[in-house]
């Protein structure tokens, strides 16, 4: 169910996990692990599964914190999960002052960006593609953990699996609109072709904001088979990330 590899990581009393895409109970074209709740899966798997994947990191699944992701900026400050499905917000960030609560982020190509200050204990979860990378999420949620306390020299930062700068091809003027935006997404495929670096633009925007420590995962989501990728398959599953603070 987690990829051993990279998968869960801890550092300070901040506790990061990446999910891949084994060990859950959804059928073809979602199996097995599929977090997601809107593409079309069985809703009862979706909850089956993240109920495994909570226990499986020594969660209680009801208290994790989930988004409605738009490929926007905008960030929740939470204390606590949401009471229904419905009054999940069209955010791409959440951020918690409250140790304990974990806090998730859905992917399936984009790069998911986990946070922690934990000394302040503050915790962020954030969803970057394309779109949110130009949009300015990671500086926003970045904003949002100052604001409640948190010191950007004292943030782990975690970036999980994600579509690579190698295979994420775009049209040349979409590459020259980001890098624009952030020279460092800048890419080229290994065949040549414009590309873009999600993953690359987020941890460049972190080190301008004076984040120091940060990981990023060697995974690429459309070249990994233990992986869900939206990119290489359209009709698929979700990853999820995982942080929270002890």
């Amino acid at each position: 169910m987690i990829a051993q590899h990279h998968a869960l990581s801890s550092t300070g009393g901040a506790h990061f996990a990446f999910t891949d895409r084994w060990g859950g109970v959804s059928a073809a074209p979602y199996e097995e692990l599929n977090l997601g709740g809107a593409v079309g899966d069985d809703p009862a798997a979706v909850l089956a599964n993240r109920e495994r994947a909570g226990r499986a990191l020594g969660l209680d699944p009801a208290q994790v914190v989930w988004m409605n992701q738009v490929h926007g900026r905008d960030v929740a400050v939470v204390d606590g999960p949401w009471g229904n499905a419905s009054e999940i917000p069209a955010v791409d960030a959440v951020v918690t002052a409250r140790r304990a609560l974990p806090l998730a982020v859905l992917t399936a190509d984009c790069t998911p960006v986990l946070l922690a200050d934990p000394v302040a204990g503050i915790a962020a979860a954030a969803h970057a593609g394309r779109p949110g990378l130009v949009a300015g999420v990671v500086p926003a949620v970045v904003e949002a953990m100052a604001r409640l306390g948190a010191d950007t020299s004292r943030i782990v930062a975690r970036t999980g699996p994600a579509v690579c700068g190698r295979c994420y091809e775009v049209p040349a003027d979409m590459r020259a609109e980001v890098a624009k935006s952030v020279p460092a997404a800048w890419s080229e495929t290994s065949w040549g072709t414009p590309a873009v670096d999600v993953t690359a633009g987020v941890h460049a925007q972190l080190k301008d904001l004076g984040v120091e420590d940060r990981q990023a995962s060697p995974v690429c989501t459309l070249e990994s088979g233990d992986h869900f990728s939206y990119r290489r398959d359209r009709t698929t599953g979700r990853l999820a990330g995982y942080v929270w603070l002890d």
